[in-house]
């Protein structure tokens, strides 16, 4: 009874203020909204432009990877001929080797520059919002660019200051030196990936409130302490982000490799994505493409890892 009092006066309140009551029309639950005809118009075109570009492709390519095609004419299927074939090809497990170690390396490289620095350009110090611009430079510059310049400085500056210097280890090009190539793969792309790994922390840094580190001062922590207990645990989700994105992105370089050493010397740095787009025009189409296809389940995998790795966090 006390119920249909408190409705007929909120009904009658909302009759005076020249409002109606709400009134549900029947049918309309379990119902879906109607869907706005200019959401299908942008929506459609963008859903046949992805199949014709990516899906249709990408199923073919899976499809021919179970056959002898070239990537033109008449192909037979051949089963599992190309999966085993690169599973026992020494030279994709040496592309695979080299992939999977210059990506942990240069994530880890990458992602402990950018949280030092992150945590430098966030403090107070004059000038940091011009020097927080000035560290993004690199993401907004290609990679091909990027990599032809260090060339010219391994090839050329560099061996000519450790010659001034008598510093015989740097004499030569350490691009011709199959023991030390990847070691400038790995500084240059760490170069152009520490920015954008850079914003992501300095987001996470900010989001950490003041108070934190006032009341941590007063309890007398150092700033070694205050980023072991408080830094470092609140700007997790950052971390965890970063370095899976990270990991992801450094499995699939290409134009920095291409523009230092395009594989070499020898195939001591050539990556996955290389030994794939090297096939396809070298006649390998369809092997290449089991290649690709695994790469591809990879991917995929990671891919489901870094989705459960940051379900839930509050970090973005």
């Amino acid at each position: 009874m006390a119920t249909t009092t408190t409705e007929s006066i909120t009904t009658a309140d909302r009759r005076r203020r020249g409002g109606a009551a709400p009134r549900l029309q029947a049918g309309s639950r379990g119902r879906g909204k109607r869907v706005d005809p200019l959401f299908l118009v942008f929506l459609v075109p963008t859903l046949v432009l992805f199949t014709l570009a990516i899906t249709l492709p990408a199923v073919m390519g899976i499809v021919l990877s179970f056959t002898n095609s070239v990537g033109f004419g008449e192909f037979r299927f051949t089963g599992l001929t190309n999966y085993v074939a690169v599973f026992s090809d020494p030279a994709i497990l040496q592309a695979y080797l080299f992939t999977i170690g210059f990506s942990l390396v240069t994530v880890l490289l990458v992602n402990a520059v950018a949280f030092l620095l992150a945590i430098a350009l966030t403090s107070k110090i004059r000038g940091k919002i011009a020097l927080r611009a000035v560290f993004v430079l690199p993401m907004v510059i290609s990679g091909i660019v990027i990599a032809y310049v260090f060339s010219f400085l391994f090839a050329n500056s560099l061996p000519a200051l450790a010659t001034t210097l008598g510093f015989a280890p740097l004499e030569q090009s350490i691009l011709a030196n199959p023991d030390l190539a990847w070691v400038a793969i790995v500084v240059v792309t760490a170069w152009q990936a520490i920015p954008s790994t850079l914003l992501i922390y300095i987001a996470g840094v900010l989001s950490i409130p003041g108070e934190v580190y006032e009341a941590a001062s007063l309890d007398g922590a150092s700033a070694w302490r205050q980023l072991v207990s408080i830094t470092a645990p609140l700007t997790a989700g950052y971390i965890l982000i970063n370095l899976v994105i990270g990991f992801k992105n450094f499995l699939n370089s290409y134009d920095i490799i291409v523009g230092l050493t395009d594989g070499g010397p020898g195939t001591s740095t050539t990556s996955v994505a290389m030994s794939i787009f090297k096939g396809f025009s070298g006649g390998d189409y369809a092997y290449q493409m089991a290649n690709a296809t695994i790469f591809f389940v990879i991917a995929v995998v990671i891919a489901v890892i870094q989705l459960r790795a940051t379900r839930g966090k509050a970090a973005l």
